[in-house]
């Protein structure tokens, strides 16, 4: 009996290619550019499976040409590249890759946060271009992180995250749960698993103490429940980890750079349309905030002629959140075995919309 095919959009490490060639035979996408929209609506007819990446929009047209598709993963946490709503209506379990992904883009939000507060990026350069010659007390004045108030906006498990990792800085914490209603990475409250418990302070803002990792071990970071509002305020420092939603879209505009201090500093690694890249610029430029980190941007990937490159304190890294070798093959192996589970007729282990699968 022939195997089912599976279209894969983009080379993925050889662990995963292994699972899937097992179960199915591989039409791939070989190149290290996105996959060509030709190229996948001409293959999709006959494909069981399809296997794509974040930067592939699954929209209507593609399930169209898809009609023999019984299962559909995406090897990213993420989903907003697929047109969710017209996969269940198909019947057509989604698969994503959550949780795998927390440390190491946790790790990399800290890092742009290092990086922008003490002008890391503006250095090499400076040593580079033979600017070096002599030493000044004010030669590239940076800010202080340890003691410094950190805004978490999106306190999901990668905002918890951060948070522990802003523990070991003895910064205080600001969590923002969920800004206009919407929530972080999921769970967006502090999960039971955390450890986590709320305690009330009289006339003070809710505290918290978040205790344990995804390792198990046992450590402790304090924090305050703010709104957004607040969080915008009186943060040193504020990073995002919110999913890109209708509310989510713009989140942070002209009126909310505003709202910030003059010296602050702005991190995303979320998606790029949370932020406004107009309103950021503005902000940028005419001093509304002291700097920004950017691992996404909008749009995405950002062209070298956009204005926000142009500054020198806009740092702009390509989407590198979950970039270690053993992140990115764990999540290309969740995503092939949703998508094993999906031709055999199984429940996917990592399902955006159970609802697919009778009660």
């Amino acid at each position: 009996m022939a195997l089912p095919i599976v279209v894969v959009t983009r080379r993925i490490p050889q662990q995963a290619r292994e699972i899937l060639g097992a179960q199915a035979d591989l039409v791939c996408w070989e190149q290290g550019c996105p996959v060509d929209r030709k190229w996948l609506l001409d293959h999709l007819p006959k494909a069981d499976g399809l296997y794509c990446l974040l930067t592939d929009r699954i929209d209507r047209e593609v399930l169209q040409a898809g009609a023999r598709l019984r299962v559909i993963s995406t090897m990213a946490v993420g989903y907003d590249h697929i047109d969710v709503g017209a996969c269940t209506a198909r019947g057509i379990p989604v698969g994503h890759t959550p949780g795998i992904l927390t440390e190491t883009t946790a790790d990399l939000a800290f890092a742009l946060l290092l990086s922008a507060a003490r002008r890391i990026v503006e250095g090499v350069e400076y040593v580079r271009q033979g600017q070096w010659t002599t030493w000044s007390p004010d030669l590239l004045l940076g800010q202080d992180v340890y003691g410094a108030t950190l805004g978490i906006v999106g306190f999901g498990r990668i905002g918890q995250a951060m948070a522990r990792r802003a523990q070991g800085f003895q910064m205080d914490v600001l969590a923002v749960r969920s800004p206009h209603g919407v929530s972080g990475s999921p769970p967006s409250s502090v999960s039971p698993e955390a450890g986590t418990q709320l305690i009330a302070k009289p006339k003070l803002d809710r505290k918290a103490s978040l205790e344990g990792t995804s390792q198990g071990e046992s450590v402790r970071a304090s924090f305050h429940e703010v709104d957004l509002h607040e969080a915008l305020a009186r943060a040193d420092f504020v990073s995002l980890h919110v999913p890109l939603t209708s509310h989510t879209h713009h989140l942070i505009g002209e009126a909310e750079f505003r709202v910030m201090k003059p010296s602050s500093i702005l991190i995303n690694t979320a998606r790029g349309g949370v932020v406004d890249p107009e309103a950021l610029y503005h902000a940028l430029v005419h001093g509304h905030i002291g700097g920004a980190a950017l691992d996404v941007t909008d749009p995405e990937p950002i062209p070298v002629s956009h204005p926000l490159l142009t500054l020198p304190n806009c740092l702009v890294i390509p989407h590198l959140g979950s970039a270690s070798v053993a992140t990115r093959t764990r999540m290309a192996c969740m995503a092939a075995e949703n998508i094993v589970a999906g031709l055999r007729g199984d429940a996917l282990p990592h399902c955006v919309n159970p609802e697919v699968y009778p009660v």
